[in-house]
């Protein structure tokens, strides 16, 4: 539940934001008739990302006892660490100045007469998003389906997921509201550090399914059995394997993996941080 809450929580917040972000800007300029054409291009991404999520799962889920599906949650844990650090930078960079680019774009769009113009914008804005949201999304159902394949289980992950949205699109609204008056630099500086941890879990579940195919046979020493005490099969454990990558019975190669991510992805975050910050001050 957590996992899919902080996810779709992130995301919501970056495409939400993104809509508000145009629909503010339309209404101050007295061109809400466009508002249609911001909605249809949202509402056509949603059909397009939820048809694409529940095909691969099926198409995917064929394959439970054949190591196909091994390979494809390998590449999606890979491929889900690589663009969620990625776009945290990214995020972290261009906070400040989305608005006035997204401004310039609408801008764009309106002057050259286009109607579909503000459509293809948020269709794309938030297509990015969802399609990012996709990924990870199945990155978490594939690893909790390894170690708590209940139907509970399944039912937590689609309410963190409606909660996450529901709250994104809450404060969404809010920024639509105040005219893009609030600052959320810090939230992503915040949420940035705690999607870092996802990804490192990501990176411990590629190593653990990599070394299970004998494609990385070395660093397989098991380091501890803390089974007894908090079984990853848990709820609970469940929760920490896919939030912050807990294992029970984790291998050297998997702890140096997760270790070694996390102390450099955040180091270059606070010091990324530190030196944007100092760029943007006034000089004396």
């Amino acid at each position: 539940m957590i996992p899919t809450f902080v996810i779709f929580l992130r995301e919501g917040i970056e495409a939400s934001m993104i809509v508000a972000i145009l629909l503010s800007y339309l209404n101050q300029i007295n061109k809400r008739e466009h508002f249609r054409d911001v909605f249809l291009g949202v509402g056509a991404a949603f059909l397009l990302i939820l048809g694409g999520g529940i095909a691969a799962y099926i198409a995917i889920s064929n394959y439970n006892n054949s190591n196909f599906k091994t390979y494809f949650e390998t590449a999606t844990y890979l491929v889900a660490a690589a663009v969620l650090t990625g776009m945290t930078f990214w995020m972290h960079k261009h906070a400040r100045t989305m608005s006035k680019e997204l401004q310039a774009r609408s801008d764009a769009a309106l002057t050259t007469g286009h109607r579909w113009g503000l459509g293809i914008l948020s269709f794309q804005s938030v297509g990015r998003e969802g399609l990012e949201t996709m990924v990870f999304t199945l990155a978490i159902v594939f690893a909790s389906s390894n170690q708590s394949p209940t139907p509970l289980h399944g039912k937590l992950l689609l309410l963190g997921a409606a909660l996450g949205l529901i709250t994104s699109l809450a404060i969404a609204f809010g920024i639509y509201k105040l005219g893009m008056k609030l600052n959320f630099k810090r939230f992503f500086q915040i949420v940035g550090v705690v999607l870092m941890f996802f990804a490192a879990a990501l990176l411990a579940a590629a190593v653990q399914n990599l070394q299970s195919l004998n494609w990385l046979p070395f660093g397989t020493h098991i380091l501890w059995n803390s089974s007894a005490a908090l079984s990853e099969s848990s709820t609970l454990g469940n929760i920490l394997h896919a939030f912050i990558g807990y294992a029970d019975h984790p291998t050297v190669l998997q702890l140096i993996v997760w270790a070694g991510y996390l102390a450099i992805s955040i180091t270059a975050f606070i010091r990324y941080g530190k030196k944007g910050s100092k760029a943007t001050q006034p000089s004396k």
